[in-house]
């Protein structure tokens, strides 16, 4: 199992009020699963996927990636399990202005201590399309572009899981089924396992198990 969430609770503080995001929330995550969380804005879809992916803490419960108790890790434990474990793609591709395509790419892996993996990151980048965009700076891409230099970088050092928030979120229709047709690929091709959340039905659609997040719970609607 890659991850495993059991009953994670979250809630906000509002002055002298406070504010209930989900409770008891159990998920588990294997290798070649398609998760979709569809949801209203509000729901808490970024609180609970920051928190799967180690940028935040739940209030309560238990969270294991790869078996390793995340919630007794120490900061530094924690940064080297995001970093080996999981990839990131967000609504907002977070390229770093000044590097071209295949430096930004490059850069999880330099982190981890690498050399970079330079003919991965090349292989990646055609397997995504991109072989006439290596040199080019993020200014220069268009915003699919953008997105998939974003995908290729969350796949550098191998993954268990890609956790994507909201990441069709700045596109137009087109380019949005594009992304999600390419999870789907890269799900089939390496038996990636994905977790996305989103408001659009048509991207929910495409989990094999499809959740909804409202009400302070998760319930999965469907599973193939």
């Amino acid at each position: 199992m890659i991850l495993e969430a059991k009953k994670i609770s979250k809630s906000f503080k509002n002055g002298q009020k406070t504010l209930s995001v989900f409770k008891d929330i159990s998920l588990n995550i294997n290798s070649g699963d398609f998760i979709t969380i569809m949801g209203p804005s509000g729901a808490g879809k970024s609180t609970l996927l920051n928190i799967l992916g180690t940028l935040d803490t739940p209030d309560t419960g238990k969270l294991f990636i790869n078996g390793k108790d995340t919630l007794s890790c120490s900061s530094a434990e924690i940064s080297k399990v995001r970093n080996s474990q999981l990839g990131f793609v967000f609504q907002f591709h977070h390229l770093l202005p000044e590097f071209t395509a295949i430096e930004n790419v490059l850069i999880p892996n330099q982190i981890s201590g690498g050399s970079g993996k330079f003919d991965k990151g090349r292989d990646l980048l055609i397997y995504m399309g991109l072989e006439n965009r290596f040199d080019h700076f993020p200014s220069q891409l268009s915003g699919g572009e953008r997105l998939r230099v974003a995908v290729v970088r969350a796949l550098m050092n191998d993954p268990k899981l890609i956790i994507a928030d909201e990441p069709t979120g700045n596109l137009d229709k087109l380019n949005a089924d594009k992304l999600i047709k390419l999870f789907k690929k890269i799900n089939k091709d390496f038996n990636q396992a994905f977790i996305v959340t989103t408001h659009n039905p048509n991207v929910a659609s495409m989990g094999k198990q499809k959740y909804n997040l409202d009400n302070n719970s998760l319930n999965l609607i469907d599973s193939i």
